[in-house]
């Protein structure tokens, strides 16, 4: 019996058939369509030479094509790569040849990318255009050519069903891979901790190329048999009026679409009484946030969490938003979390600590990187590289991050991955990144380098501008510093803690 993924479709179609899945720029499709589709593409790629165990990704912005790859991929038994568009083509192109994907499904953003990509990674067997343009196969057009043959793909239920890469502290991006057990799991624990209902409306507007904007609540809402409307991208005047006009009951976003959203023209005579809840994470929200959202009887549920436990470790209930105020609040309820030293050994109540996860949720490794397997799965839990606090009560507090990632608008940022990029830039010797407190995305990078003697007139903004074509936007530092030295250690080490008390 096939319990995977790629089945739910057609579970759901015995339930509620003709309840609507989703609503994409005014179309509805309901269970029974969705289904159809989901099998014609299965058909499809298994007519191109897609098998069990093989990796089919989409690179692209929300969009019910993504969760019709997703799906079709666990039909075969193969895993779905799910790209973030904003990647550069170098990013990409990486991603691509390091999870050996056969199939590559992309969006408009992506036209240029792929047509340059093609001739190069010659191990892709089969390009789709979502959108139409560029060179590759228009993607509806190959969909409709699959048969409607019921596919019974056997397989296990910890065999790999999805690859999410998140920036490793090498500067590479490092492939989690989560199997259909973990995702079952993480929307098990969803539904437990949000009380998510069948008449869900949920607004995905998080990117769901994401692992929070996909599994916090739009695949549980789809397990539950509820609506699913889809927004390419995040525009608070869109969001604003979309709430009101379909009666949204919930939605995903990061702390900087919740405060945009409050600042939207409109806003103030919002009818927001549809809302039982948002999730928030990414970073903790501010107090005034939370009160403008409590004002309305809006509740909003704060989540911590990360790619590799798919995602979900903690959530903070609405209730406890303003008296916890900046926790990552308690545990779910299959999985477990708790502090420990340097040794391995528990701390005590109040004593700082790496947060370490262990549970069905969490991923297996990483693809093509055992040692960094090996490293991150110490002892059967998650090393996270986080260290926090808890309290008396059970509520958790992150304090720091051992890997210097920082969390900018949403998107996790490495620093290494940048200071890599700002070595690139001719005249720069020595450089290094943190990430600083910013009103608008929660955190920004801050940057500082070192100059070789012979170039004392490029700029901060000089290197800056340089940056633009070698990274997303996202992973832009606001500001680059030109200074005489870093700060280091007698091994030789940069102490970015002191950079840290010059901000």
């Amino acid at each position: 019996m096939n319990l995977g993924i790629g089945t739910w479709p057609a579970r759901r179609v015995m339930v509620r058939p003709d309840a609507t899945v989703l609503v994409f720029e005014g179309q509805s499709v309901t269970y029974r369509e969705f289904e159809l589709r989901v099998r014609k593409l299965a058909n499809a790629l298994r007519d191109s030479g897609v098998r069990h165990g093989d990796r089919v990704a989409y690179v692209g912005f929300n969009h019910p094509s993504l969760l019709e790859t997703f799906f079709a991929a666990g039909l075969l038994g193969a895993a779905a790569v799910l790209i973030n568009p904003r990647l550069r083509r170098a990013e990409v192109d990486y991603i691509l040849r390091d999870s050996g994907a056969t199939t590559v499904a992309f969006g408009q953003d992506q036209r240029e990318n792929a047509v340059s990509l093609e001739s190069e990674l010659t191990d892709v067997r089969t390009w789709l255009s979502v959108d139409g343009g560029g060179s590759g196969q228009d993607f509806d057009d190959f969909l409709q050519s699959g048969g409607e043959d019921v596919i019974d793909e056997q397989l296990d239920l910890d065999e790999l069903a999805l690859i999410m890469y998140t920036s490793g502290t090498t500067g590479k991006p490092k492939g989690a891979m989560l199997s259909h057990n973990n995702l079952f799991y993480q929307y098990v624990n969803a539904l437990i901790g949000q009380d998510l209902r069948q008449d869900e409306v949920h607004l995905a507007v998080a990117p769901l190329f994401h692992i929070a904007g996909l599994n916090m609540m739009a695949l549980p809402t789809f397990m539950l048999g509820g609506t699913i409307i889809i927004q390419r991208q995040f525009r608070a005047p869109d969001v604003l009026r979309e709430i009101q006009d379909s009666r949204v009951t919930s939605s995903f976003m990061v702390p900087a679409m919740l405060d945009s959203l409050s600042h939207a023209e409109g806003f103030d005579s919002a009818d927001f009484s549809s809302v039982r809840a948002f999730m928030v994470g990414g970073s903790p929200l501010p107090e005034r946030m939370l009160r403008t959202w409590a004002e309305l009887d809006v509740a909003v549920m704060q989540g911590f969490g990360m790619t590799e436990t798919a995602p979900g470790v903690r959530m903070l209930e609405p209730r406890d938003g303003v008296s916890k105020l900046g926790s990552a609040g308690r545990q779910h309820f299959f999985t477990e979390s708790k502090l420990v030293d340097p040794l391995g050994e528990t701390v005590a109540v109040g004593q700082p600590g790496e947060v370490i996860v262990r549970g069905p949720n969490v991923m297996s490794g990483y693809w093509n990187k055992p040692e960094e397997t090996t490293k991150a799965l110490e002892g059967g839990w998650y090393h996270s590289g986080d260290i926090a606090v808890e309290d008396e009560d059970g509520y958790l507090f992150i304090k720091d991050r051992i890997k210097d990632m920082y969390i900018s608008g949403g998107e996790n940022v490495y620093p290494a991955e940048v200071e890599n990029a700002l070595l690139d830039v001719p005249g720069v010797q020595e450089a290094a990144v943190i990430g600083v407190p910013d009103e608008k995305w929660g955190e920004s990078g801050r940057a500082f380098v070192v100059l070789f003697p012979d170039v004392p007139n490029l700029t901060g903004q000089d290197i800056r501008d340089q940056l633009k074509e070698r990274l997303a936007s996202y992973k832009l530092p606001a500001t680059v510093d030109v200074v005489d030295e870093l700060p280091r250690t007698t091994t030789g080490k940069i102490q970015k803690h002191v950079l840290r008390e010059r901000t």
